[in-house]
């Protein structure tokens, strides 16, 4: 017997697949007290915030089965030092650090940095609280920005040559299962160049990742993380997905994320050929072990991120989105995210607004079923990148 299948606080797109349910999703007794009234059988947590919260924390103390980490364990996203300090501890390779609490003391670390050197929010900052100094001048003004919030911690790195690539596993404390690649594209503008984002696009799956660099991304970085949380108490349970830059020496971790991933969940569920549901009920229950592994489609998906216009700043709110059976007319699929319904129009409300996803044999080829979606749409505040996955495409050209 089907079920109903809810989502709060929900939008426009997804209003066509769940009943969208006006919860406060930072209030875990309103969430909890929803679930219990309506016998809900599992709670997929998919933002990072109510994750470290604790609202995986709350639904299971009410016996809800909940997909996504405790909040002692999605620190590994919640606190870049938590993980750094982990990682430390686990002697699992990422990039030399040191955490500061005040301005002075972290204006004066720089000198222990040669530049360019990455400046961090140790907590959440929506993909958008890092800053890569060139000089001594933008250091000192990421760290002026960061610690004028009160309360505020940095993470100051050394810079990583090399690719950036996202891994990606699901667990249930004990057992972990691989799932997948992708590469996401996190600056505003062409080229990577422009302030960071949450991310503008992304493909899948991400062949500069080959199956030796990943098996020893599973055995240097993903499994001492896993037992390392494990041996602290605080076991791993969801879905983590690690950011890794590719060295010379191999891969390294840049940071974790506790959750799917926003733009590369669009690209992993358009090339997913086996039921997610079983899946994701078996990490919530601990019985992950007797599932068979993910079963992906052979060829690619990309996703273009249509943004409002002034996104990463203050994005316009309120222009017109038209198009979408257009759009979605040759298979693609137009996710909505930052949308709301005005007098019956749709309407942009949000950064990031669109994602347009498609898939090919090849990156090119998914790339250019994208984009022609893209230009099937009518959303004249909005905007995007015009060469999502063209590293990949670059290679695949030179071969």
């Amino acid at each position: 017997m089907l079920g109903t299948l809810y989502a709060a606080p929900g939008n426009p797109g997804i209003a066509a697949h769940a009943q969208c349910v006006a919860l406060d999703v930072s209030d875990a007794d309103a969430v909890t007290g929803f679930c219990t009234r309506h016998g809900i059988a599992l709670v997929v947590i998919g933002p990072e915030a109510p994750l470290v919260a604790g609202l995986a924390d709350a639904l299971r103390a009410a016996g809800i089965d909940t997909f996504g980490p405790s909040a002692a364990a999605a620190q590994l996203e919640g606190s870049k030092g938590f993980t750094k300090d982990l990682c430390s501890a686990a002697n699992i390779p990422t990039a030399a650090y040191e955490r500061y609490c005040d301005g002075p003391g972290a204006v004066a670390g720089l000198a222990d940095f040669t530049l360019p050197v990455v400046i961090k929010a140790d907590g959440l900052a929506a993909g958008k609280g890092v800053t890569i100094a060139h000089t001594y001048a933008e250091a000192t003004e990421a760290l002026a920005a960061l610690f004028a919030e009160p309360g505020a911690a940095v993470v100051i790195e050394e810079f990583l040559e090399g690719e950036e690539v996202s891994l990606f596993v699901l667990a249930d404390g004990a057992t972990v299962m691989p799932f997948g690649t992708a590469q996401d594209h996190k600056r505003v503008g062409d080229g990577d160049t422009g302030p960071n984002t949450g991310g503008m696009g992304a493909y899948s799956p991400a062949q500069v990742l080959t199956p030796e660099l990943e098996a020893q991304a599973m055995r240097e970085i993903i499994m001492p993380t896993m037992a390392a949380m494990q041996a602290a108490g605080m076991p791993f349970s969801g879905v983590l997905y690690a950011g890794l830059m590719l060295t010379s020496t191999g891969p390294q971790l840049i940071e974790y994320n506790a959750r799917f991933g926003d733009p590369e969940c669009q690209v992993l569920m358009q090339r997913l050929e086996s039921d997610l549901l079983p899946i994701l009920l078996a990490c919530a229950r601990g019985t992950l072990a007797t599932c068979a592994p993910p079963v992906f489609s052979a060829g690619a998906a990309l996703t273009v991120v249509m943004a409002a216009s002034g996104y990463p700043g203050t994005p316009a709110s309120g222009g017109m989105i038209a198009g979408l059976a257009a759009a979605e007319a040759d298979g693609a699929v137009v996710f909505q995210a930052g949308t709301a319904l005005t007098g019956g129009a749709l309407v942009a409300c949000g950064g990031r607004v669109l994602a347009v996803t498609a898939r090919g044999a090849t990156i090119a080829e998914a790339q250019s079923a994208a984009y022609r979606a893209v230009d099937a749409l009518d959303f004249p505040s909005g905007f995007c990148r015009r060469d999502i996955g063209w590293r990949e495409i670059a290679r695949a050209r030179s071969r």
